[in-house]
């Protein structure tokens, strides 16, 4: 069965009063992923933390970048024009260590990692798509992408992968998978490039 809508969802940009539920969001949706269980090993407070730091960025984007929410709230894409110099988030080294603690080196492995992998050219940058467990391969994933991509004007997009299943999606929206690099316990991220005009 593919990825099949009988109404198009209504997507809007998200505000700062959506930061929270977006947050929230995508710590639940990533929850699966390898890649939580490394940044924060204690179950115990893992939720709240990844809600924290995903906060973090969310507030950035709405601010320098866009966050699109579909009408249901059960997606959200978090998107940042690299086109132009973009400020890292204000006082961000204090607030990661400050919601981080114990984990917080952890999670800077992590951030210099995707600065190593990420590239120069100017492009608009994909840092979260996340769907809630409950209504995932829906398509509305998908229907989200549709929509940023359908205004790039024909800039390219990169994003990073953080699973096969997610990979391969992008690839059927014309990413285009570089060579995997890993974290420290041997989690694989795939760098993904949209071509200009894909």
């Amino acid at each position: 069965m593919g990825e099949t809508f009988t109404m198009r969802p209504d997507v809007r940009q998200a505000t700062a009063a959506d930061v929270p539920q977006v947050a929230e969001l995508i710590a639940t949706a990533f929850a699966q992923l390898k890649v939580v269980s490394y940044l924060v090993p204690e179950r115990r407070v893992r939720h709240k933390i990844l809600t924290a730091n995903f906060q973090i960025f969310v507030d950035h984007a709405i601010e320098h970048g866009e966050v699109h929410l579909l009408d249901d709230g059960h997606a959200a894409a978090v998107w940042f024009p690299r086109t132009a110099p973009l400020p890292a988030p204000a006082d961000y080294d204090r607030r990661l260590a400050e919601i981080t603690g114990e984990w917080c080196d952890r999670f800077r492995v992590l951030d210099d990692l995707f600065d190593e992998h990420h590239p120069a050219e100017p492009h608009h940058y994909l840092a979260f798509l996340a769907v809630h467990p409950d209504h995932q391969n829906q398509g509305l994933g998908s229907a989200l992408l549709r929509h940023h991509h359908g205004r790039l004007g024909g800039a390219p997009a990169y994003l990073e992968a953080s699973s096969t299943g997610s990979r391969d999606l992008y690839m059927r929206h014309g990413y285009q998978a570089r060579e995997p690099f890993t974290l420290p316990d041997g989690t694989l991220f795939w760098p993904m490039w949209r071509p200009g005009n894909a």
